[in-house]
């Protein structure tokens, strides 16, 4: 008896990606002499997270991730230590023709601090721009893996007395 594929019939294998963006956290010492640091909210979203976007054609991680900060917070930024990467994967759903594509990311933070600027002149990604003391932003912060680097960010600042 001849054996049937395993392909007939069966839906279309997902299609795989790899993207690489870039972002950082952004600090600034408040009034009050303690630090506090930028969370965004994606538009549409209700969730928390580092501003971070991707590398556009000819730009460097460190050149993306300075331009993304910028425009997703309205803050003039200056560039500092390598903060870590983040990599997870996701899957997204193309319309109109339903084709499933399993998206690998890989995000490279550094720390910033703002240097001036306005959160409300953030670009139309975000829909709000928020400064929190860092141990707020550990509990506010949407994933596990920015809440990690929002951690080693603070023994960072505080090991170098910021």
């Amino acid at each position: 008896m001849p054996r049937r594929s395993k392909q007939s019939g069966s839906k279309p294998q997902a299609q795989v990606r790899h993207e690489v963006s870039a972002g950082g956290l952004i600090w600034r010492h408040a009034a009050d002499g303690t630090i506090e640091v930028v969370l965004v909210r994606p538009a549409g979203r209700a969730t928390w997270v580092l501003p971070k976007g991707h590398i556009e054609a000819g730009e460097g991680v460190l050149e993306a991730a300075l331009r993304e900060a910028t425009e997703e917070s309205g803050l003039k930024v200056s560039d500092g230590e390598k903060l870590g990467e983040v990599s997870y994967v996701y899957s997204w759903r193309d319309q109109p023709n339903g084709q499933l594509t399993r998206i690998f990311k890989r995000v490279h933070f550094y720390l910033m601090e703002a240097a001036g600027g306005d959160t409300s002149r953030h670009d139309a990604e975000i829909d709000e721009v928020v400064w929190v003391r860092l141990d707020e932003a550990l509990k506010r912060v949407s994933h596990k893996t920015e809440r990690e680097l929002i951690a080693k960010a603070k023994e960072m600042l505080e090991r170098t007395g910021e």
